[in-house]
Order: structure tokens, then sequence, then C-alpha cells
């Protein structure tokens, strides 16, 4: 369960609408990890993603924590075709970081895309899948397929087995919704096919209210390969908003977002009977 706060594109967005200076955004990511850190209280099963750009600070308050896992990314925000963030040479970057963190990269990746921009992001896939198997770091792969064409039942599955037929077999899957069970069920057929060493999926959140991730929770039932979730802006965005305009103070801000999280964390365990 956890809370992801490696948005930059989004609150670069709401600093520069709101006039103030991008510090900001590092000093409200350190107020995610407070928010986290409450609703965790030291128990095991929560975790956060953090960026490097913006979350250095907050990298250093997650580790004084108890998190179970905590993931960095490395793509560049919005990029398509996919890009890194700081070094198209990303076994170098890899190599600083602590070993305990998982790399996550999203890709926004539809079987129906043009051959080219296909070949050229499951390059750049497979690059990061061999770095991260060189330096011995954990991968989650972010997949978004319904905002570049349909998602049928079978889109997302297609585009895993797309991948797995390049060799690329990520520790973790990132994914959206699903409209279906039929769905889910051809997901867990490719990871069960490819790689039955996969340790599972996460779903993403794409800034859905609380009320729709709560039934996108219930549908993954299905899937037992799905093992928790990782979602931003539901929780954080209201907050971000509001702090950066003096709004609310610290307090208010930590107390709201936690108060997100830990509706969602309830409803998850609910649906796994915990």
């Amino acid at each position: 369960m956890a809370l992801a706060c490696d948005h930059r594109m989004q609150l670069v967005e709401v600093a520069d609408e709101l006039k103030v200076p991008h510090e900001k955004i590092s000093e409200f990511k350190r107020l995610t990890v407070k928010a986290a850190a409450r609703v965790a209280d030291g128990r095991p099963g929560y975790g956060m993603l953090i960026d490097e750009r913006f979350g250095r600070d907050a990298f250093f308050d997650a580790a004084t924590q108890n998190f179970s896992w905590l993931g960095r990314p490395v793509e560049l925000p919005g990029s398509k075709p996919l890009r890194f963030e700081f070094s198209q040479d990303i076994g170098s970057q890899l190599v600083e970081w602590p070993l305990d963190h998982c790399i996550k990269c999203l890709c926004f990746y539809h079987p129906d895309d043009p051959a080219a921009l296909k070949t050229e992001q499951q390059e750049k896939l497979r690059t990061l899948f061999e770095a991260a198997r060189r330096v011995g770091r954990e991968l989650l792969i972010e997949i978004i397929a319904g905002k570049n064409g349909p998602l049928k039942d079978d889109t997302v599955s297609t585009a895993l087995q797309e991948l797995y037929d390049l060799g690329i077999k990520p520790d973790w899957w990132k994914l959206e919704p699903q409209a279906s069970s039929g769905a889910w069920e051809n997901i867990e057929a490719v990871i069960a096919k490819n790689d039955h060493y996969c340790r599972g999926i996460v779903l993403l959140g794409l800034e859905a209210p609380t009320e729709d991730l709560v039934k996108a929770f219930e549908a993954t039932r299905v899937a037992p390969a799905v093992k928790g979730f990782a979602v931003g802006r539901t929780i954080f965005v209201d907050a971000a908003r509001a702090w950066m305009a003096g709004k609310i103070d610290d307090e208010m801000a930590v107390s709201d977002m936690a108060g997100r999280f830990r509706a969602l964390t309830d409803a998850w365990l609910r649906t796994r009977g915990l």
C-alpha cells in the first residue's frame, strides 16, 4: 500500500499556476512522507514512490521510517517515446542507488501504437531491464495504455506479452484499473505463462475519485497477482494546491493526506479480508 508522490510535471504546473517557487514542491513532498508514516505507524506493508528531482529530502525522511518498500522513477515525465530523466546512460545512475530502492519506469504503451514507436519504446525498456539486472535492483514497469487507445479485455495482456517476448521480465507491474474480470484473468494468464517469479501487480490511480478506486480494488478479487496499489494525486492533489496557496498549514495538509491514504488502505485491506 504505497502513497505515490513521484509526480513532477503535475506539481510544477500547480506551483507555476500559483506563482510559488519550485522549492515548495520539495517541501510538500516531505509532508507526504509524514502522512504516509502516520498511517503506516511502523507496520509492514506500506511504502512510497518518491522522485529524485524534488524528493531528495523526502527520501532522507522516508529512510527514518519503517516502510516496507520505496520506489523511485527514472522516466522523463510525459515522454513518449520513453526517455530517461537525467541521462540516457541509465546504468550509471542506478549504481548509485541504495540496494533496496525499486526502479520504477512509466511507459505510455499500447499494442496498437505505430510499429516504429513500439520498437523504440521496447528497446528503451529492454535497456532498462538489462541495467537493472546488472546492478541488482528490483524493477517496476508501469504501463498506461488507456490514454493511447481503446482499453479492451486483451489490451494490457497483449502489451505485457509483447514485452515478455523481448525477454523483459520486471519484478513488478504497475497497471491501470481494468474494465472487466476477463481483462484481469488475461493479465494473470500472461504473467503465469511467462514469469512465475514475478512478484505481482500494483494498481495505479490516474487521479480517480476514491469511490472509483474502491470499486477497482473490488474488481481485483479475481486477480491474486494484484498485491496492492500505488496511488498519488487522489491522495495529495487537493492538499498540495491548498498548501501551496497558503490556505492550510503543514499539519492540516498532513492530516488531509493521511485521512485519504487511510481510507484507501482500509478499503484495500477489506478486499483481502484483512
